[in-house]
Parts: structure tokens; sequence; C-alpha cells
């Protein structure tokens, strides 16, 4: 293997950064060098991605949603419509035309013979006629209505309104309501008596012939009503603070599965509101802590000729009806024999899939998918039936990555059709239902493509082509796609590109402002950090060089949130302020990384679950291996490290600084999770099980617990009005660090913001102030006490 020596390496280097320096020079209307103040625009430089991409019945316009280039950040988006034509121009919609096409674009369910769509536009019924582009209004009531799906034969359309299911006759308009679901409990009519009652009673009838007239004719009547009843829909009460999550219908309008939730008495946590139109404080009502009370569910099948509803035992290892994990429908199949239900159990480690036979209300299990961490993963929750009763479909992490299978109507062996070491990002099947539509990371784990597969399991195409990230929504017809596409350092636009393989895409939109385009942004280098267990760990990589810039001899890692979120890919991040931040910090020569830690998204099952029971184990012993890179690669020495980052980056970050100090000098928690056992339920019991059960996997995981370890520079940032992470959080951390003694560290707080910042003054102050930190304790000697 030929070797490279240290002078030529430098030669390189110096050319590199030439290049860069040559390339960043040549933007001559916006700022040579980026501000805070400049970056934290943010949607008014880099504009809206286009949203919500329908197509019109006849295939000839794409309508969306969208703002033109430098719109202000407090602007919501707008309709606007192009047709689909390479070099066409959109425009933008009057309310009026909005409303009126309205009804076209909607989604809803389609007849079986695919010429009709009925939708629900503002709370009223439209049905459209396909591909005609005709659209008859069918209600115009004051209660919404939502369409659920038509008849056997497609003349009735079976919709809900309110908790009720009704039918449709599309050819005369009758509507016919075919159950009756009643908010409860049912009333109590039983007779209450005592024994001086009845005495009193039976000698009224034994004296008073009036007496025993009026009881024969009272027994008439009572006949009479019975029969009438009997006519009539038999009422169901719900139970008290139940609610109707669900109702599917079966085609044949013979029954509908019933889903019902039971609130759980558990406490919500208020969050004060102090800057309010009245002046005065005010408080929202925002979710409760994890291993509290919670809701129930119980799904049933009601008989819609007699009322009857027989309950399912959906989970079959607890006895019970009722469900403490996810319970969901998803569907009938063709015939209306049979309904599709998806249970997690209540422990998150067992996913069913279960065939509902209505007749008997059996269940049978079709898969069945048990993890010893947690099931979930992308596209958690896709299923439904293959045409004709062929079969189910879903997606499964069966083998350890997220893949596609099918099963037979009565179950047996899954045949897996997709399979490697990439994911299944999303999958729906097609109008004619022939083929699976899918979006997967195939060529790359980095990127995202559109594939076409048919149900038969033969070869699958795949059509997007130039790297980056891809959202494709074909048209009717299936001639065209509008692509949502991005590249690193391009945001989403919309395309046009005729939906076959390796065809060229045409763009539609432009969103970034200018002075946004004119600075040569990077598509920044993927690398693999080699961990302490041996595992290579994606990062993405800023180097000064790269921005003509020399370097301070500090780095800074961003730490991204959510836990289970991709970042290090090649299209456009959400983190897109960020981004733009670290472009800032390369160019006042910090090295930047950017790293997908384990229990990120995008690698499998293994990846996923590497925290289960131990957050801030394994991902943060990635950021440690990270920081002894860059001494090992870059002679970047610990104390002149920063971390930063939001929600469970900020978490990640107090975890650092209070457990592993010794390998960053300064970090930036913003709107952190400081005791996991104040978050929410459904997120934190997957991972952690519940505090009452397992107080280890809390204690081992929350930073409050280990805030005695503190000795670096630390910013605490964190929105007031935050519903997600709780303002608590950081009050309750911030008395713990005040009890301890600890100093050098300061917290910034927002009066006005949610968890997800909003104004950009707002975000200036917070990064202005992160920006500072890094530059008063990484750049400058080492601080006092290191």
């Amino acid at each position: 293997m030929r070797t490279i020596s240290r002078s030529a390496l430098s030669a390189l280097s110096a050319l590199s950064a030439l290049s860069a320096l040559s390339a960043w020079s040549a933007s001559a209307q916006s700022p040579r060098r980026l501000t805070v103040e400049w970056i934290m625009r943010g949607p008014e430089l880099v504009g809206r991605e286009p949203a919500d991409v329908r197509w019109s019945p006849d295939s000839r316009f794409i309508y969306f949603r969208w703002l033109l280039p430098g719109s202000a950040f407090r602007e919501p988006l707008k309709p606007f419509r192009v047709r689909a034509e390479a070099g066409a121009t959109p425009e933008a919609l009057r309310p009026a035309q909005a409303d009126s096409v309205a009804p076209l674009i909607a989604d809803g369910p389609v007849s079986p013979d695919r010429r009709r769509r009925a939708v629900s536009v503002q709370g009223d019924l439209w049905l459209v006629e396909l591909p005609a582009a005709t659209a008859r209004r069918l209600t115009e009531t004051p209660a919404a209505e939502t369409p659920l799906g038509f008849d056997l034969g497609g003349g009735t359309l079976h919709f809900r309104r309110d908790d009720n299911v009704f039918a449709l006759d599309l050819a005369s308009g009758a509507v016919r309501q075919l159950t009756d679901i009643r908010t409860g409990p049912a009333p109590d009519t039983g007779k209450k008596t005592t024994p001086q009652r009845t005495f009193v009673e039976r000698e009224q009838e034994r004296l008073l012939v009036a007496v025993r007239d009026r009881q024969w004719r009272d027994s008439l009547d009572k006949v009479e009503r019975e029969r009438l009843e009997a006519e009539r829909l038999k009422p169901f009460h719900l139970r008290r603070d139940e609610r109707v999550a669900q109702l599917q219908p079966s085609p044949t309008g013979r029954h509908v599965l019933l889903v019902l939730s039971t609130r759980a008495e558990e406490r919500d946590t208020r969050v004060p509101t102090y800057v309010t139109l009245t002046g005065y404080t005010e408080e929202l009502t925002a979710r409760s802590k994890v291993g509290d009370a919670q809701a129930k569910r119980r799904a049933g099948v009601l008989e819609v000729a007699s009322g009857k509803v027989t309950w399912l035992r959906p989970d079959p290892a607890d006895s019970a009806a009722e469900l403490l994990g996810e319970l969901r429908g998803l569907g009938w199949n063709d015939a209306g024999t049979a309904a599709l239900l998806w249970v997690v159990s209540w422990d998150w480690t067992t996913r069913y899939l279960h065939r509902v036979t209505p007749d008997s209300s059996r269940v049978v299990p079709l898969d069945v998918l048990r993890d010893t961490a947690w099931v979930d993963g992308p596209c958690f929750g896709c299923g439904g039936w293959l045409p004709r009763d062929q079969g189910v479909w879903f997606v499964s992490e069966a083998d350890g990555w997220a893949h596609l299978y099918t099963v037979g109507p009565n179950g047996g062996t899954p045949r897996q059709l997709t399979r490697g070491e990439w994911e299944v990002l999303d999958v729906e099947l097609s109008p004619d239902r022939s083929t699976f539509r899918l979006h997967t990371s195939e060529p790359s784990v980095f990127e995202r493509h559109y594939y076409v597969l048919p149900i038969a399991g033969s070869a699958r195409s795949r059509l997007t082509g130039p790297a980056g990230g891809h959202t494709a929504v074909p048209s009717p017809d299936g001639r065209l796609l509008a692509v949502i596409h991005s590249r690193s350092n391009r945001p989403p636009e919309l395309f046009l590109q005729p939906a076959r393989a390796g065809a060229d895409m045409s763009k539609l939109t432009t969103s970034p402002a200018d002075e946004w385009l004119d600075i040569p942004w990077l598509e920044p280098e993927i690398v693999r950090i080699p961990a302490s267990d041996g595992v290579q760990v994606p990062a993405r990589i800023y180097r000064p060089a790269e921005v003509g810039a020399r370097p301070n001899g500090a780095a800074v890692i961003f730490v991204h949130g959510a836990g289970y979120l991709h970042n290090v890919h090649r299209f456009w991040s959400s983190y897109y302020r960020e981004y733009m931040f670290h472009h800032l910090l390369a160019q006042r020569g910090y090295l930047v990384l950017d790293l997908d830690y384990r229990a990120s998204a995008g690698y499998g099952r293994n990846w996923r679950t590497a925290v289960y029971r131990h957050m801030g184990g394994r991902d943060l012993q990635d950021q440690v291996d990270a920081a002894r890179w860059l001494q090992q690669q870059h002679g970047i020495p610990p104390e002149r490290v920063g971390i930063y980052g939001g929600s469970y980056g900020g978490f990640i970050t107090l975890m650092a600084l209070f457990t592993e100090g010794r390998w960053f000098g300064a970090g930036a928690a913003l709107r952190s999770v400081t005791d996991w056992a104040h978050y929410n339920h459904w997120y934190t019991s997957r991972i952690l099980n519940e505090p009452q059960e397992d107080s280890l996997s809390y204690r081992r995981s929350s930073p409050i617990y280990f805030a005695e370890g503190l000795e670096d520079p630390l910013l605490i940032a964190h929105g007031m009005v935050d519903v997600n992470v709780h303002f608590q959080d950081v009050v309750r951390l911030a008395q713990r660090l005040i009890e301890l003694k600890k100093t050098g560290w300061e917290m910034a707080v927002y009066p006005v913001e949610d968890h997800g910042f909003v104004r950009p003054d707002s975000w200036a102050d917070e990064y202005r102030r992160i920006l500072e930190l890094f530059d008063r304790h990484l750049v400058s000697p080492p601080h006092v006490g290191r």
C-alpha cells in the first residue's frame, strides 16, 4: 500500500484549505463571517419545506402548502399549486380557490371499483368521482363526519358522526344508523322496593278491581313497547370516563370493530404561563409522569343486528379484556369476514397481529414479535390486508432490521420480502393493490429512496436516483412522481419526475432566500468513530479548513435530541439551525462532530435498544469515545472539547459533565431531561420500565443523581412554557446544584418558549450564550480548577 509523507499531507491540507477559502470568498452578497443573529432567523433564510403534497384526480396539478422565500417566521403555510410540467411555476391559491379544490385533493377511502373516493372537508362528507375530478357534497351538518369505508358493492358509504356509525345510500341519500353508542354509565332501570312497599302494592291489587285493570293495560303497553324496541337499535353505554377510540365497520355492514379507551385517574402537571394577554399568570394542563395510572383500552366486535358486543382478549398472556399497552384496528379484509388487530403488551416486549373473526369473535394470532428490550422501530404499527384475503402484510424487526413481511390469512410462517442491513421506513399499497410502495434506506443507511415492489415479492425497483433524501407521492395515473428531495446542504424542494427508474427530476420550488443560497454550504463528510466496544459510530464532521479557517485547537460535539432520531445522513437535517451554527463554529476554528450515537434511528434493532435500562450508558460512552478520537487523531485535549445538545441531547450533556467530566471542557444543556421519573410514560417506560418497579434504571439514568460530579462550566437553557420536558426539571436540578454548593454553572430561561423555540430572538440569545461559553472556556487557557 502506498504511503503519503507528512509533508505531502501538509501540502494537501493547505491546498484543501485554500480551495475552501476560495469557495467561501466567492460569496459577495452574504456575510463572510456568519453571525448567530443572522443564522437564527431560521425559516426566513432556509425557507419552508413544501408540505401536504397532493395530486389533482386528473394528475394535471400538484397541490401543496408552502411559503415564498423570505417570508416572516410567524407566517403560516399557505396553499399553492403547480402544473405537473417541467419548469412550471407555483402559484398561490386564493382562499376561495383552496376551498373549492379541497374535496378533490383530500384523502379518504376508495370504492371497490376505485371510481369514487369519500372525503371529509371541514367536517362534512363529499363524494369525489375519479378521475373526472368532480365532487358532490353529501352532508352539511354542525357535527363532524368522517368517512370509514364503502360496503361490498360500493353503493353505501359508512361514516362516523360523534360516537356512532351510519350508512348512507349514495343513490337515494337515505341515512341509517348502525350503532347506538351512548355516554355512560347505563341508567339504572331496576325497580327499588322494600318489604313494606311490596306489602302495600300486593294489597292494592287484591282489594281493587281498578288497580287490576290498570295492571292489565300496563302489561299490554309493555308488550307493544318491547315489540317496537326490538326493531330499533339496542343502545350500548360506555363506562364512566370511557371514550370511543376507533370505529371500524365491516364492508358487509353486519359488524363493527370497537376500540374504547378509559381515562386513568392520573395527576396531570400544571405548567405556569407568565407572559399572557390578561397580565395574570395562567396554567396549561400537561402530561402526567411515567408510572402514574395510565389509560386502558379494550376491543370488541359489535353485532349491528342485535347490538351485542363480544369483548376480545387481545393479549394471550393476559386474561383481562382490557389492556394497558397499545391496541388498534388495522381494518377489514375485502370480504368483510375478518378484521386485523394490532396489539402491544403492557410491558412493551411483545407485539401481536391478530385476525378477528366477527361471527365467533375469535382471535387468531397471525404474527408475534418479542423483544427482550422493547418492540419498536421505523414503520412500527404498519400493516394491512392483502387483496382478496390473500393474507396480511406488516413491517417487523424480526431479523434485527425493519423489513416487509407477508403472512397467510390464518397465520403460518411469514414470508420476508425485503432483507439486508437497512430499513423499510414506510409502506403503502398502490390504489390497484398490486404493488407495494416503499421508502427505504437500501442504497445507504445515510439516504432515503423510493421503491416499488409487486405484492408477489419479485424484484423491487428503485425509482429515485440522486443522492440524498426523497419522499415520493405518485400521481393518480401512476405516470409521475411529486418528490420532496433534499441534500445535506440544500433544504427540501418539490421536484417532478416520471415514475420510472433513472428518470431526471425537474425542480419546481426554490425555498431559501438568495442571501442564504449565495453561501457555499458544506456537504459534511461522514466519518466513523471507533467506539470502545469495537463498533464504528457514524458522525458528520465540520473542519475549519473546509470553510477557509485555521484550527483554534478546540472541538465541539453536538448531541441530537429525541434519542431515537437519525441525524447523520446525506439529506437535510431537522437541526438546520445547528447545521449553520456548526459552520460558524468551524469559521472560528472549531472542529465539530455530530454523532448518530447508540439509540439513534437508522441502524437496526441492536443499535436502537442499546440503552435499555441505562440511558446515559452506551449512548454517553459514544460521546466519550468521540472525545478520545479527537485527542488521538487531531491532537485536541479533552479540556478543549465542548459538548451541547437539546432535549435528549441536553440530557446527555448533563450526564457527560456530571459523570465523564474529564473528557470535556464545557457544556450547554438545552431543554434537558434531568430526572427520567419526571418524563412521560409512553417513551420512558419502554426503555426504563416503570420507576416504582425498576428504580435502579432510573437512578443510574438520571443526571440529578450525579450532580455532585460537576466540575466544568455548564450552561442550562430552558423554555418556561415547555409542555414536553417541563421547566420543573431544571428548577429541581438548580436547587440540587445550589445545595451541593456548585459554582461555574448558569441558567438562561425563556418565558414564552415551549420545547421547540419559535422566536428568532430566543434562538439568538440561546446560541449567543453557547458560543460565548465555548469561546471563554475552550479557546482560552483551561479554566482554574481543571
